[in-house]
C-alpha cells in the first residue's frame, strides 16, 4: 500500500531543506542586526569606506534580507507542494474526512479570514487520517502550537521595521527598527522550525497509517496523545 500511495518523502524532504535554509539566513541576519546596533551605540566609524565596519554590516545585512525574502518564498512553495501531495495520500486513507476541496489548498493561504483558518483545517484532517478508523481525532497540541507561531510570525507588528530602519534618520530610531527586526526574526524562525516538525510527524504518522499493522500497535506506536477534535 505504501508504494500505491506514494508517500511524498522527496517532497518533505525538499521543503525541510528549504526551511532550513531560510532558519539559517533568518538567524544570521538576526546577528547581524544585533552586530549593527552595537556598532551604533559607539563613536562614528573612521577610516576608507571600503574598510568602515558600519558600511560593511550594512552590507552582509541587506544581502542576508535579500536572500531571507527569497528563500521564505521557497519554502512557502515547497510547503504547499508538500500539503497538497499529502493530501493525495489523506485521499486514500480517509477521504471523506477531507473536509475542504484542493483548490482551497491554494485559496486557503490567501483569501481573508479563510487563511486564518483553512490551512490548519487541512493540517488537522491530515493528522486525524493517521489515525486508526476509530480513534480519529482532529488536531493536537503540537498543531495548535505550530499554528499560532505561523499567525504571530505572519501578522507581527513589526513587518514594517525595515522600513523604518532605511526611514531613519537617527541611530536611535535605526537600533530601534533593529530590534524590532531581531524580534519578528526570532518569530520566524520559531514558526519554520515548527514547520519542519510538522512536516516529519505528519510525513511519519502517515507512513505508519498505510502499513498492515494491526490497530491496537499502530495507536501505541509514537503517538502524541489524543486530543478534542478541532477546527
Amino acid at each position: 500500500m505504501d508504494r500505491a500511495v506514494g508517500l511524498p518523502r522527496g517532497q518533505a524532504r525538499f521543503a525541510s531543506v528549504a526551511l532550513a535554509a531560510f532558519v539559517v539566513v533568518t538567524a544570521a541576519a538576526g546577528v547581524v542586526a544585533w552586530h549593527k546596533s552595537q556598532l551604533l551605540t559607539g563613536s562614528p566609524a573612521s577610516g576608507p569606506f571600503v574598510d568602515n565596519p558600519r558600511v560593511e554590516a550594512d552590507t552582509y545585512f541587506r544581502n542576508l534580507m535579500g536572500w531571507r525574502t527569497a528563500l521564505l518564498i521557497a519554502a512557502l512553495l515547497q510547503f504547499s507542494i508538500w500539503l497538497a501531495n499529502m493530501r493525495d495520500v489523506a485521499d486514500v486513507l480517509w477521504r471523506e474526512g477531507q473536509r475542504r476541496r484542493r483548490a482551497w489548498l491554494i485559496f486557503g493561504w490567501v483569501v481573508p479570514v479563510a487563511q486564518l483558518v483553512v490551512p490548519k483545517m487541512f493540517i488537522n484532517d491530515l493528522w486525524a487520517a493517521s489515525r486508526p478508523q476509530a480513534q480519529r481525532r482532529r488536531g493536537h497540541p503540537l498543531l495548535t502550537a505550530w499554528w499560532l507561531s505561523v499567525l504571530v510570525a505572519g501578522t507581527n507588528t513589526y513587518r514594517d521595521a525595515p522600513k523604518a530602519l532605511k526611514d531613519a534618520v537617527t541611530a536611535d530610531e535605526a537600533r530601534h527598527a533593529l530590534r524590532q527586526i531581531m524580534f519578528s526574526d526570532a518569530l520566524d524562525v520559531c514558526a519554520a522550525v515548527l514547520s519542519i516538525v510538522v512536516v516529519w510527524q505528519l510525513l511519519r504518522r502517515l507512513e505508519r497509517a498505510t502499513l498492515p499493522t494491526p490497530p491496537e500497535v499502530l495507536s501505541q506506536e509514537g503517538d502524541f496523545g489524543a486530543a478534542p477534535p478541532g477546527c
